[in-house]
């Protein structure tokens, strides 16, 4: 086994850190001393009207929060005493997290969840025997379920963050389900139809064609989303909650 540390005492466990295009920090020997990843600000739209008390607040016209992107802070130290495998290894990092632009970035502190993100900066300092690295990445909102809604595997579910729900109907004339988005935010969701199908959702109707289709138009509320579906066959929704 290598030593990592070259001798030197443990900061702690190398196996936090993300794994970034199928490489993992800890290949790199970085150990994490300093994790942030701060809630995302919310998009506010304020308005504030002469001689009336407060404002008028419409950010969550849609029923919904919606957030600018949040920011997301790793801070690694690697023990190496060689100044010039030191200097490799920076070269080595720096280009490989600065390689992508947006990508998912899975985070061991989110098992299970990924960020799209893309790396602003990698600031590295030096200092006797190893070498400090600061990454900042500029990141979507919400960290996105790895695992599609609806899934089986009983060993992943979660009681405090999943819900068990039903995605594949078999339709015979006509179907009402309940569609529950246990997420943070509102989804668009991929329909696999064996046959041209109808839903009517809030009473509004969307036509849903045979095969595989997605519409920005049609999207699955926080929480629950009573459908009517009208047709003969079977339809599936798949869709992979968000949470903050």
């Amino acid at each position: 086994m290598i030593d990592l540390t070259n001798g030197l005492p443990e900061l702690g466990n190398p196996k936090n850190g993300f794994t970034r295009s199928g490489i993992h920090t800890s290949e790199y020997g970085m150990w994490l001393v300093n994790r942030q990843a701060p809630t995302p600000s919310e998009k506010q739209i304020i308005e504030s009207v002469p001689f009336m008390q407060g404002v008028y607040d419409f950010s969550n016209i849609l029923g919904e929060r919606v957030y600018e992107n949040r920011s997301l802070t790793y801070v690694f130290e690697i023990k190496q005493q060689d100044y010039e495998r030191r200097k490799i290894n920076q070269t080595a990092i720096e280009n490989w997290l600065k390689k992508d632009g947006v990508a998912p970035l899975y985070d061991d502190h989110a098992r299970g969840y990924y960020y799209m993100a893309k790396c602003t900066s990698v600031n590295t300092d030096d200092f006797y025997g190893g070498l400090r690295v600061t990454t900042t990445w500029d990141a979507y909102p919400f960290k996105i379920s790895e695992l599609p809604e609806g899934h089986d595997i009983w060993d992943e579910f979660n009681f405090e963050l999943d819900a068990s729900t039903l995605n594949e109907f078999q339709v015979n004339g006509e179907l009402e389900v309940n569609l529950f988005n246990i997420g943070a935010s509102s989804r668009v969701p991929v329909i696999n139809s064996t046959s041209d199908m109808t839903i009517i959702k809030g009473g509004v109707t969307y036509h849903i064609p045979v095969g595989e289709s997605k519409s920005d138009s049609f999207r699955l509320n926080i929480g629950d989303n009573i459908l009517k579906i009208i047709g003969n066959g079977t339809i599936k929704f798949t869709w992979y909650k968000e949470l903050l």
